[in-house]
């Protein structure tokens, strides 16, 4: 039999290979050249750090055809934090599969999602003659529809929303996919587990109605843009040489509402195309909490076996009335039907973790199960990016607190940023003298990693500037979300805290908005994090202003040594905090840093400045 998809090598392993050894060895060079000229006991030992590097190889996958038919879950919000239109163009996207419909909250989401089985009556017809998927994504892009033949049916889409009609076929006569909404019991007593106890009561419900061998789970701001997303990862499932193997199939996150040049440096470009699909390289990338597809055994807790073969048919069942199901099901959602089982341990999605998605997907691969990466040319999911600084900083501080490895990068650079003050005024050379063969590593590993980068980033789609911001929020991220996270990693281990989840906010008002499209950084509240960026920002300012006098005064002497790069890596700091400065001293709109946010920043440089620090 034809295989039904097939794994490429991307080009340019023989370049990557050299970039990555030589990289490796410059390090090496570093840390040498750091153990053997340690600095005299005292402030100099300060200036130490560490040189860390990423990496990353590329093969891709490719797939076609069908079979099966997977159930469709999606987790509904708090409609504060992401608002119900959302919530209906995502279902009805997913209604609108090319493929053959399986039987299978708050009171205003329930109200969204009932206006939305009405008003798919209309839109599926609508959406198969003109190939469109989401609402929302479809009125956004244009004003008019480009086919003339859609101008006829242009004003019902408009206003025949609150329909009431509520027939189980569309106006073309075709049957309608089944709806379920499930509001699960929750109770003070019992701990519901937050994303990870929904999905887990969302399988068990779904076990009763159409009980599918496949599930398919999706984020309710992630819209289906790909028709074909079902028969595409289907091809992975079925092939009959690697099929059995497969636990799930994980597509990428896309976006569409990115700017130009990317300013809050959310794109995913890089990610995508490099890294999530090399890593079908060491058994498949890990689950990422959506757009994925999931054999409904490995997420009950199946053990890989390589004479498993998966039941196609369980999924058929006899026709049952649908109170019978209900209760069925109602018992499933209950609050205690979890208590004293393996629910959230050995079956289901793992429990006592915010990003419960990433355990989840390792605990299938250390069962022995292997996953699939496909991220085809036309995106099969599309959500929406955070619009402010503080939604993507909340976003980031929400995901680092899976990574304990994070603690490393954390105390490194926010080492490194606090400490370059110090260390320039202490005269500690952060690097060796310019006419050092030592310093040949040092310019090395930087300039290299950096061009790479920048190359990793055009290749994918991004733009110079959008890789220039994406520098500046890394930084960012990593004073501020990741900080935050180990914090709260911290006092979480030492049982100062509870875990919480907290879904990330999609709502921006009109003005943010505008600003967003205008690629204009926003940092328009009172924020601790702003006080850090501010603060470091201004540091580095003080360091460049200081650096040059004494170039000015000391003459070619201070070129030649080592505090030379120490004021060159400032400068780059500067040029890369130069939106900060703009919001804090020169903007007047609603997005400039608030006055509270400034003064409590210089106050910081201030004490920075006359307050020794041993």
């Amino acid at each position: 039999m034809e295989r039904l998809f097939a794994t490429e090598k991307a080009g340019g392993r023989a370049l990557y290979k050299l970039h990555a050894v030589t990289v490796f060895a410059g390090i090496c060079l570093v840390l040498y050249y750091r153990a053997t000229h340690v600095p005299a006991a005292g402030a100099g030992r300060a200036a130490w750090g560490c040189w860390r590097r990423s990496c990353g190889s590329a093969s891709t996958g490719s797939s076609r055809s069908p079979y099966a038919a997977p159930s469709r879950t999606g987790s509904p919000p708090d409609p504060q934090s992401e608002p119900p239109s959302l919530v209906m163009a995502t279902v009805l996207s997913l209604m609108a599969y090319n493929y053959p419909p399986d039987d299978g909250g708050s009171i205003l989401t329930f109200y969204a999602l009932w206006e939305t089985s009405a008003f798919a009556k209309r839109w599926l017809p609508f959406c198969r003659r003109y190939n469109i998927r989401s609402p929302a994504a479809y009125f956004a892009e244009s004003d008019e529809p480009n086919d003339p033949r859609a101008l006829e049916e242009w004003s019902f889409v408009k206003i025949l929303i609150d329909g009431k009609d509520r027939g189980a076929v569309d106006n073309d006569g075709n049957v309608l996919p089944t709806l379920v909404y499930m509001a699960r019991e929750k109770r003070p007593q019992y701990h519901h587990n937050f994303k990870a106890g929904a999905m887990n009561a969302l399988i068990r419900v779904s076990s009763v109605i159409s009980k599918s061998p496949i599930i398919m789970n999706v984020d309710c701001d992630m819209y289906s843009n790909n028709s074909d997303s079902i028969r595409e990862a289907l091809c992975f499932f079925l092939d009959e040489e690697m099929g059995h193997k497969i636990a799930f199939v994980q597509y990428p996150q896309n976006y569409n509402n990115m700017t130009k040049n990317n300013i809050y440096g959310n794109s995913l470009n890089a990610i995508n195309q490099v890294e999530l699909a090399g890593m079908d390289t060491w058994g498949g990338p890990l689950y990422i909490g959506t757009g994925c597809f999931h054999r409904r055994e490995t997420l009950c807790g199946r053990s890989f076996n390589k004479d498993y073969k998966e039941d196609w048919d369980q999924g058929i069942k006899t026709q049952q009335r649908i109170d019978q199901t209900e209760e069925k099901a109602k018992s499933l959602a209950t609050c205690t039907y979890e208590h004293n089982t393996q629910w959230g341990n050995e079956i289901g999605l793992k429990y006592g973790c915010p990003v419960e998605d990433v355990i989840t997907g390792l605990a299938i691969h250390c069962r022995g199960w292997e996953s699939v990466y496909n991220n085809p040319p036309r995106a099969a999911f599309v959500g929406v990016a955070p619009t402010t600084m503080a939604q993507t900083i909340f976003q980031h501080k929400r995901w680092s607190k899976v990574l304990p490895l994070l603690l490393w990068t954390w105390k490194n650079k926010v080492t490194a940023s606090n400490g370059l003050l110090h260390i320039w005024f202490m005269g500690t050379p952060l690097f060796p003298e310019i006419m050092s063969p030592w310093i040949t590593p040092f310019i090395y590993v930087t300039v290299v990693k950096n061009i790479y980068s920048l190359y990793e980033a055009l290749t994918s789609g991004d733009t110079l500037g959008g890789w220039w911001n994406g520098q500046r929020m890394w930084l960012v991220k990593r004073i501020t979300s990741y900080l935050y996270g180990v914090i709260d990693n911290i006092r979480k281990l030492l049982g100062l805290s509870k875990m919480g989840f907290v879904v990330s906010p999609k709502v921006s008002d009109e003005d943010e908005s505008k600003r967003y499209e205008q690629e204009i950084m926003e940092f328009g509240t009172s924020s601790p994090e702003y006080v850090i960026i501010a603060t470091i920002a201004l540091l580095n300012l003080v360091c460049l202003v200081g650096g040059l006098g004494q170039i000015l005064t000391s003459g070619q002497n201070m070129l030649l040594n080592g505090l030379f790069l120490q004021v060159v890596l400032c400068g780059l700091l500067v040029i890369i905090n130069i939106p900060i400065y703009e919001a804090m001293f020169l903007r007047k709109d609603r997005g400039r840093t608030p006055f509270s946010v400034t003064l409590a920043s210089v106050g910081f440089v201030m004490m920075a400045l006359f307050v020794p620090i041993f």
